[in-house]
């Protein structure tokens, strides 16, 4: 069966998330339906990260088991086609035929997101659901220092969520920059693979530090306590963008 490589964004507002869920509209399960409707092929799909619902993706992977040898661009136009039908906020932006060794998800060596934070005093209009309106003005530098903290290998339990199933808390950050222009900052990060809410945790905890209530001691202290209950405000979902992965 040929296997295909997807490569993916979508808007995550109108989702419970990547993952396939029993009455819930997902974005994995938006594609599968797509692929059938165009090839016949109940297939499942393999994604490269299970985003929670409300986040979004400008460079998610996924592969495909089809039935039928398709030409690439075949692939991506008639999943795109019913995926518009549908109304769905989700694009294919590549189709590639790959070998069969090639997994979307284990095959991974590193991922990239972004996250947005707006940091005005009026609120988000042309961006609302895709942004994190942060009213207080907000010290990007204090942020991207104590961000430095975070990088390395570390037991990040303070940063994971309490329902993650990975097996270790253990991660290696291999980036956390803090940058601003205007009035967007942008929390850049990178690791081969992060543990559930790590990187919304990590970001709400890092507001703090801009707002002045933490010092970056009191982060660090944070990460050591290796305890949920020492983790600060867990960002929202809405400016949190899967942005790419490394194969």
């Amino acid at each position: 069966m040929p296997r295909y490589r997807l490569d993916i964004e979508y808007d995550g507002r109108a989702y419970a998330g990547w993952q396939r869920q029993a009455g819930l509209n997902t974005v994995q399960a938006a594609i599968e339906q797509a692929i059938q409707k165009f090839s016949g092929d109940e297939i499942s799909l393999r994604g490269a990260g299970r985003t929670d619902a409300g986040v979004h993706a400008t460079a998610q992977v996924a592969h495909a088991d089809l039935t039928k040898d398709w030409a690439n661009d075949k692939v991506r136009d008639a999943v795109n086609a019913h995926l518009q039908a549908a109304g769905e906020t989700v694009a294919v932006l590549a189709a590639q035929k790959v070998s069969d060794e090639f997994d979307a998800r284990f095959s991974a060596t590193g991922r990239h997101y972004i996250y947005r934070i707006l940091n005005r005093r009026a609120p988000a209009a042309l961006e609302r659901g895709k942004v994190w309106w942060v009213p207080k003005r907000l010290d990007h530098e204090a942020m991207a220092e104590a961000a430095r903290l975070l990088l390395g290998r570390h037991d990040f339990t303070t940063f994971r969520s309490t329902q993650c199933q990975a097996n270790s808390p253990l991660r290696t950050l291999d980036r956390l920059d803090v940058t601003r222009t205007g009035d967007i900052i942008e929390v850049t990060t990178s690791a081969r693979s992060f543990l559930h809410n790590q990187v919304r945790s990590m970001v709400g905890s890092l507001k703090r530090v801009g707002e002045g209530g933490w010092s970056a001691d009191d982060l660090k202290a944070a990460l050591d306590a290796r305890n949920r209950s020492a983790c600060g405000q867990v960002a929202p979902p809405d400016g949190l963008y899967l942005s790419g992965v490394d194969y």
